[in-house]
């Protein structure tokens, strides 16, 4: 499969099968997924039982009602939705959270309310996305010194503000 980007280059895209399962007891729940073409990410859905209630600084896992099968060239990230965050201060802690290629379990999302009122997260309701990426083989290999650079250990605000 072929694509042209806006310059003109054409790009050739791979396709990789993500296998998904529902969890037993969840097959009312919406599977992920985007909610436009171009979307990057595909919503992910509560898979609660009852409402769940955060309250201004509570942090809770919500569950997904799916497990996932992904070749390991893969990682999913779980994201916050930017209407949730912007609206009501809901969004995700240790973003982006990384599913692992090898991870057979449920997928579930850990949420945090940094807004000021309560929020309520009903059964089906959209609460992130999940990205996929490609991982890169890497081989860390140790050394005696590093290549120099213009930078060297600049780090943490270091060109100004």
């Amino acid at each position: 499969m072929s694509s042209t980007a806006s310059g003109g280059i054409s790009l050739s895209l791979s396709k990789y099968e993500v296998q998904i399962k529902r969890v037993a007891g969840q097959e009312d729940i919406l599977l992920p997924q985007k909610m436009s073409k171009a979307a990057s990410g595909y919503d992910l859905h509560a898979a609660v039982s009852e409402p769940v209630v955060l309250a201004p600084g509570e942090r809770k896992l919500i569950p997904t009602g799916f497990a996932l099968s992904m070749p390991p060239e893969l990682e999913a990230q779980i994201r916050p939705r930017s209407g949730l965050a912007y609206k009501h201060g809901i969004t995700t802690l240790n973003s982006p959270g990384t599913i692992d290629a090898d991870y057979r379990g449920e997928v579930k999302v850990l949420l945090i309310n940094h807004g000021q009122e309560p929020f309520t997260i009903g059964r089906n309701e959209r609460i992130a996305q999940m990205v996929f990426q490609l991982v890169p083989q890497i081989e860390l290999a140790e050394v005696s010194e590093l290549t120099e650079t213009v930078r060297g250990a600049g780090g943490f605000g270091h060109t100004g503000r």
